[in-house]
Order: structure tokens, then C-alpha cells, then sequence
């Protein structure tokens, strides 16, 4: 009897909340405030939603989702940097670095991705591939290309402002994530990190916070970059995974992106039926 008690409140539990899901699945996307957005499927690629994801917009600091895998190809993260003279006149968030410090490439990337340090992108540019800057960026193309990204061009490693060469689209960028996201375990350890320490070779060490609030109020939440200039507005890059369904969703020049994201993310989940 209590077997079948059992069996029948896990019955009655499964539908109700299918029937959830199938209910939030029918009433369509939430709308939401972006000028450009989208929402993909990682595991097939999959454009479940989308709000002209083929604009041609700037990335702002989400550009340092590029930066993080093309350091992440190149393979070596407990390496020794000397941060030099590319800080100098970095403008915008910045990880407080000092030249003459000395901190492997996987600090650099965790100051860089959670304290969206402009200079630990310089420094990364500077050291992380054989060629130096040029090196980098031409790699931050080519990563652009190889996942697939056709409507985008960097010229840097931060996202500060070039209004010529630096932009992207909010489907570019989503198709760049989902890549991370694929091919590198490294990836979602970093950008799901709410907190860590950047430590440094004198014994020092620096407490890092994630700009990315959905970590600290959405269940669901593993990732992944923010981003901010006057030119771009409010960005971000959300991922999301839940039993196993990981996805991205893109939003350029929103101001309620917080809310946005989370309404996206929920959406695609229940098209997803988990």
C-alpha cells in the first residue's frame, strides 16, 4: 500500500509539473527589453528564441568570453606571467594590476572573467600565445570562424569601445559560448564561479567577486559574462544548465537584463521539457 501511495504521489508530482512546463512552453517567449538577444540549445545548436540575434551590435566586455578560449586552446594555465607596460592606460574595470606582478594564466583568466579586468585581458593578449597581441586577436577571429560566427570582428581582448572593427551578434556569440561550453571543461568551471581568489607568486592573494548576478539568484545559473560601455548598453551572456540541458541565452543593450535572462532561461528549459 505504501508502495503504491508512493508510486502514485511521484505520478501526480511528474504531471503537475509537466503540465507546468508544457503550460509556460505554450504561452510563448517572455518579452524582453533587449535590442538584440537570443536563446540556444548547446547540446544540437539549437535557436530555440530569438529578437534580431543577426544585428550587428558591440560586445562589449562579453568579447572576453573569446579571449577566455583562445587561452583555454593554447592549453597552459599554470604558467608564470610578468605583467608589463600593455596595462598602461587600460581604461574601464580593471583587476587593479600592477607591472612587475607575476600570476599564472589561470588567475589572469579568473581576474578577467569575474572581475571583468580589462588589464588581465591586455596581459593574456601579451602572453598567452607565441606572437603576442596580433597573435591573440587573429586567434579571437579564428575562433569566431571555426564556431561558426559570421557577423563578427575583433580587434580586442576587453571589448572596450572600436567602432570600426569591434562587433559582433547576439547569435555569434551565442554560437562562440556554446563552443566553450563544448570543448572545454575549464570553461564553465571558471565562468560559474560566484567568487575566487587570484593568487600571486610574492604569497599575495586578491578575493574577485562575479559580476554576474544570476550565480548568486537563479538556481539554475553557470555562467557566464556581463558587459557595459555607454556605445553597448547593458550586456550579458547567460548560461543555464538543468538535469543536463545546458543553455545560452545573448542580450545586447537591455536594461532589465537580470530579469530577462532568467525569464529566457526558464522558457527554453520548459521547451526543453526538463
Amino acid at each position: 500500500m505504501i508502495r503504491f501511495c508512493n508510486r502514485t504521489l511521484l505520478a501526480v508530482c511528474l504531471a503537475s509539473w509537466l503540465g507546468l512546463a508544457t503550460a509556460l512552453a505554450s504561452v510563448g517567449p517572455p518579452a524582453v527589453a533587449a535590442e538584440s538577444a537570443c536563446l540556444l540549445s548547446v547540446s544540437d545548436g539549437r535557436l530555440l528564441w530569438g529578437k534580431d540575434e543577426n544585428k550587428i551590435v558591440y560586445p562589449a566586455s562579453t568579447t572576453k568570453i573569446a579571449s577566455l578560449i583562445v587561452t583555454l586552446r593554447q592549453g597552459d594555465l599554470v604558467r608564470l606571467v610578468t605583467v608589463g607596460g600593455e596595462i598602461r592606460g587600460v581604461e574601464g574595470s580593471s583587476l587593479g594590476l600592477r607591472e612587475g606582478q607575476r600570476l599564472t594564466i589561470y588567475d589572469l583568466l579568473v581576474g578577467m572573467m569575474l572581475a571583468s579586468g580589462n588589464d588581465a585581458a591586455e596581459v593574456l593578449a601579451a602572453s598567452a600565445l607565441p606572437g603576442g597581441r596580433t597573435a591573440f586577436i587573429t586567434a579571437m577571429n579564428n575562433l569566431a570562424e571555426t564556431a561558426g560566427a559570421r557577423w563578427t570582428s575583433f580587434t580586442n581582448p576587453h571589448g572596450l569601445p572600436d567602432p570600426v572593427g569591434h562587433f559582433t551578434t547576439a547569435y555569434d556569440m551565442a554560437l562562440i559560448t556554446c563552443y566553450g561550453y563544448e570543448h572545454f571543461p575549464e570553461f564553465a568551471a571558471i565562468v560559474s564561479k560566484p567568487q575566487a581568489v587570484v593568487c600571486f607568486d610574492d604569497g599575495s592573494r586578491q578575493t574577485v567577486v562575479n559580476t554576474n548576478k544570476l550565480l548568486t539568484s537563479y538556481r539554475w545559473a553557470n555562467g557566464v559574462k556581463t558587459g557595459h560601455t555607454e556605445a553597448a548598453g547593458d550586456c550579458l551572456v547567460a548560461g543555464g544548465q538543468k538535469n543536463g540541458v545546458q543553455l545560452v541565452v545573448v542580450l545586447y543593450n537591455d536594461s532589465q537584463r537580470w530579469e530577462d535572462a532568467r525569464a529566457l532561461l526558464d522558457y527554453g528549459f520548459a521547451l526543453m521539457g526538463v
